[in-house]
């Protein structure tokens, strides 16, 4: 082995969660390029805890990046990972990207949407300010792959408007509302959102290849620009 990313998820007490998480990895390692090993690790919740994983890869190799199994910025990304990789390169979260809209926009039609419904992208939220910011560049970017229908953003928990909130204000506009599951896997949060009460609501993510490709580019710009910074630190 020459290289490792280590794809860090939150971690979940739902098994049908893990078991996407898993379906993710297989594929990963089925798309890994030569040479590359892949770790399971996670941040919070349950093992292989990312720290523990940090360590048992550096008995391998020092070509390490670690990617988040993570759709936007979060206090998981900018602080909890950073620690964990004590050194090591963190890849930015999977979200915003134009493939995640892709499909977004897939789980969305699948729904039986209309053009004139309003799609609530249901987030997990986060204190942290930069996650707001990523939701709402997911939102245009849902526009650009297709969604013809306003797009309003809503959360789960720590941030503002509420998904309730969000279903019931452009319900009571007069539009039939799609909640678009702007999470990974089945879990906490995407029982909220089901309990949520919009006319329609849209499956997770799950383990799309299409997210392979996203994890191997963040992979890929995260372990270039460590090499690009190796000479200022020697």
């Amino acid at each position: 082995m020459t290289a490792a990313l280590i794809a860090c998820a939150h971690g979940t007490r739902f098994e049908e969660g893990r078991v996407v998480v898993r379906e993710l990895l297989e594929v990963l390692r089925a798309t890994a390029p030569a040479g590359v090993e892949v770790y399971e690790a996670y941040v919070d919740v349950h093992g292989p805890y990312v720290t523990d994983v940090v360590a048992q890869a550096r008995r391998r190799t020092d070509d390490i990046v670690i990617v988040p199994l993570l759709l936007s910025t979060g206090y998981h990304t900018e602080v909890d990972l950073v620690e964990a990789a004590d050194g090591l390169p963190v890849a930015p979260a999977l979200g915003p990207h134009p493939l995640l809209a892709e499909i977004l926009a897939d789980r969305v039609r699948a729904t039986g949407a209309g053009p004139d419904d309003t799609v609530v992208l249901a987030a997990a939220g986060s204190t942290r300010p930069g996650a707001v910011v990523d939701v709402e560049r997911m939102a245009q970017l849902m526009t650009d792959a297709g969604i013809d229908g306003p797009i309003v953003t809503a959360y789960a928990a720590a941030s503002e408007p509420r998904i309730p909130d969000a279903v019931h204000a452009a319900r009571g506009a007069g539009h039939r509302t799609v909640a678009a599951s702007y999470v990974l896997a089945p879990g906490h949060f995407s029982r909220v959102i089901e309990k949520a009460d919009a006319d329609l609501t849209s499956a997770p993510i799950g383990a799309d290849p299409r997210l392979a490709e996203i994890v191997w580019e963040r992979w890929g710009q995260a372990r270039r620009a460590s090499a690009e910074q190796e000479p200022a630190r020697g």
